[in-house]
């Protein structure tokens, strides 16, 4: 418990991965590539998201896939880069700003996707074991649920708790804090699925 509360790195540092995280995490992927696709402004259709999802309803799947895709390396490359030059804690700040950049966006007046793949590419720089949990239970829950957004959710839950157990404080405090972020993003989705109206993989509703 010690461990949680036992910070080394100094403030200077601390803010520049801070920075660093949210810069990169701001980066729309699914707008910038949608648009020069010549497929619009993505926050026009559906739900209005600029993550991978929606980026789906473009009917275009390879490049829903380079979003997803990009918009979790996007927190992989800024733990990475805080980890390689400042240490672990750095790296940890980082992926989380990344994280918060891509939910709140300052380039789009803060209005940014809900951070799914965001929070795989943070565990992937910080945690890379821990992706194999992560999509061992979205697979899981997928395969009993049907849904795609419940997966998540839970995922993201169960996260935090194996990392404590297996004695990574730190990382579990700040993915605790990430999954709760990511809980209130999905407050609509929740909201379909407690009425039973949330669409089903595979769905066109």
């Amino acid at each position: 418990m010690s461990e949680l509360f036992n910070w080394q790195i100094t403030l200077p540092i601390a803010a520049g991965a801070l920075i660093l995280g949210y810069l990169l995490g701001s980066i729309p992927f699914g707008l910038l590539l949608t648009r020069a696709a010549g497929l619009g402004d993505i926050r026009s259709i559906g739900s209005g998201n600029i993550g991978a999802t929606n980026v789906l309803r473009t009917g275009n799947k390879k490049l829903a896939a380079a979003t997803l895709l990009l918009d979790a390396l996007k927190a992989t490359v800024a733990a990475i880069i805080g980890w390689h030059f400042f240490g672990s804690e750095a790296g940890l700040l980082a992926g989380f700003a990344a994280f918060i950049g891509h939910l709140y966006p300052v380039w789009l007046g803060f209005k940014g996707g809900k951070g799914v793949a965001t929070y795989i590419g943070t565990l992937l720089g910080v945690a890379p074991w821990m992706v194999l949990v992560f999509a061992a239970v979205w697979l899981t829950i997928a395969k009993l649920s049907k849904y795609s957004s419940l997966s998540a959710l839970v995922a993201t839950l169960i996260v935090p708790v194996v990392l404590w157990f297996i004695q990574e404080p730190k990382i579990a405090a700040v993915m605790a804090v990430m999954t709760v972020i990511s809980w209130v993003k999905h407050k609509t989705n929740i909201e379909r699925l407690i009425a039973g109206t949330e669409s089903k993989i595979g769905s066109k509703g």
